[in-house]
């Protein structure tokens, strides 16, 4: 917390499979408050969500499911096969998501950190100037698909074409205050590495 009273505020990004929720939660456990912009967009895609008229107005009733709720599986094939599609759900869901993100944070006003999860946090572009630390967790990209698989269910096919999606390695790395390479590090390496980061940046 500055001398002003206000948090530190820390970014967190990392690629798909990267291990990036678990540090996120490692944080709290520190102290953090955690903000999701994941949870948050699932939470305005939900039925009765604040962003389902909206997606039901600009892309038609096939992209509601039967519950009143995003058609999540239908929504990520359009937008992985047209990118007009995703640039458009974007224009939707990012403003909502800045709204609420901003009403969580003034909410945990006095937190020594808020740590904001935002899985494309470089690739945006507004989120770097609404932080003050960017922390990157990163691995390689066999072990992302390898995770992703594993938990998901996913074709290796198709965690390529999210890992494609994102920004490279290398880009993600260079945004960075401090990077957590999470390749072969065990569950007690992962959280010293994150202490230490904290003890340094609170």
């Amino acid at each position: 917390m500055d001398a002003a009273g206000l948090s530190l505020r820390i970014g967190l990004t990392g690629g798909i499979g990267s291990g990036k929720s678990t540090v996120g939660k490692l944080l709290a456990q520190l102290g953090a408050t955690l903000i999701d912009t994941d949870q948050i967009a699932r939470q305005l895609t939900l039925p009765g969500g604040a962003a389902i008229d909206r997606i039901a107005h600009d892309f038609g009733p096939g992209m509601i499911a039967v519950d009143g709720g995003l058609a999540r599986a239908r929504m990520r094939d359009l937008v992985f096969a047209d990118a007009t599609a995703k640039q458009r759900l974007e224009a939707i869901l990012h403003p909502l998501i800045g709204i609420e993100t901003e009403r969580q944070a003034a909410a945990a006003r006095g937190a020594p950190a808020l740590v904001l999860d935002v899985p494309l946090l470089v690739e945006s572009g507004r989120w770097r100037a609404k932080v003050d630390k960017v922390l990157v967790v990163d691995c390689r990209e066999a072990t992302q698909i390898e995770r992703v698989v594993e938990r998901s269910g996913w074709t290796p096919e198709a965690v390529r074409s999210v890992i494609d999606s994102q920004a490279p390695r290398h880009r993600r790395r260079a945004s960075a205050d401090a990077v957590i390479f999470n390749d072969e590090l065990t569950p007690d390496q992962l959280a010293a590495e994150v202490h230490t980061i904290w003890e340094r940046w609170t």
